[in-house]
């Protein structure tokens, strides 16, 4: 029962308006509001201020700059394998795409189309590939690092609703990744063309990238943007690199094309994951 009225709430809010005004909050410079925001959060989800760079919760200007915190690089190596996590966070799914659909939770599941916005020349390039998605909690690591080593072709932003994400909504939302509002950015790898899906929520006030800045939210309406060696400089990230970041929130999906990569044998439903640890390898 307990669930069934946090689904219902979830389609009741007003999404959009309640996560911008959280936006405007986390934004917001004015001494006593900010530090009694992140010292609240940092105690309600016991976040470990000893692996960020500046560990003061003072020393932040904005809940923002503390969400969005840096964090000390050694604390997360990479792994000796050709794919590593790109986030912290657990897995959510991962597994075959089947026919066009991506498995979501309890017999759910959603178009790769759809996922990527409508265009078919995109994902038909990930028909019968690998997908993985991985969930961030509010107590985690909120940057998101490159798997592997890419040059940007393709970015494409996708408005939507802004359900929250977790097990329940998984569970209780049709479509839930393929219709929350989001940003897929599709890089050119040595294992052929990797997707990448920064996916928003409730209460998510932004999602960057390294190379744009912030992206969403934006208008309603889906653009794309092809990436050309010309008239500027190809955008090329190492692997480990940082690719966004979450203002708040939620979930990325990775995806492979078909008979390319394969996930690591321990990685399953609910897996724990740090940036860096091993995730996959070339078939």
């Amino acid at each position: 029962m307990k669930d069934k009225i946090f689904i219902l709430l979830q389609h009741l809010l007003p999404q959009h308006l309640l996560s911008r005004l959280v936006g405007k909050l986390a934004d917001c410079r004015t001494n006593w509001v900010k530090s009694t925001f992140i010292s609240w959060f940092a105690k309600r989800y016991n976040v470990n201020m000893s692996e960020a760079v500046q560990e003061s919760l003072n020393a932040y200007p904005d809940f923002n700059s503390f969400f969005t915190r840096e964090i000390k690089l050694e604390r997360r190596p990479l792994a000796d394998t050709d794919i590593i996590s790109p986030a912290d966070g657990a897995i959510s799914q991962l597994g075959p795409i089947d026919h066009g659909r991506v498995f979501q939770a309890k017999g759910r599941g959603y178009a790769l189309t759809t996922l990527l916005g409508g265009y078919n020349d995109l994902a038909e390039q990930f028909i019968d590939g690998q997908f993985a998605t991985v969930y961030l909690s509010p107590k985690d690591y909120h940057r998101v690092h490159m798997p592997v080593t890419g040059t940007l072709r393709d970015t494409i932003y996708v408005p939507g609703d802004l359900y929250s994400v977790n097990q329940t909504t998984a569970e209780g939302v049709e479509n839930l990744f393929a219709r929350n509002e989001r940003l897929v950015a599709i890089f050119d790898t040595e294992y052929g063309p990797m997707a990448m899906i920064l996916v928003g929520a409730m209460i998510v006030a932004g999602i960057e990238t390294v190379w744009a800045g912030q992206v969403a939210p934006q208008q309603r309406k889906i653009w794309r943007t092809e990436h050309t060696p010309e008239p500027q400089a190809p955008v090329v990230l190492e692997k480990g690199a940082e690719m966004g970041r979450f203002k708040l929130g939620s979930t990325v999906i990775l995806l492979f094309g078909k008979d390319v990569i394969e996930w690591q044998e321990n990685l399953q439903a609910g897996s724990p994951v740090n940036m860096g640890h091993a995730f996959g390898n070339r078939v």
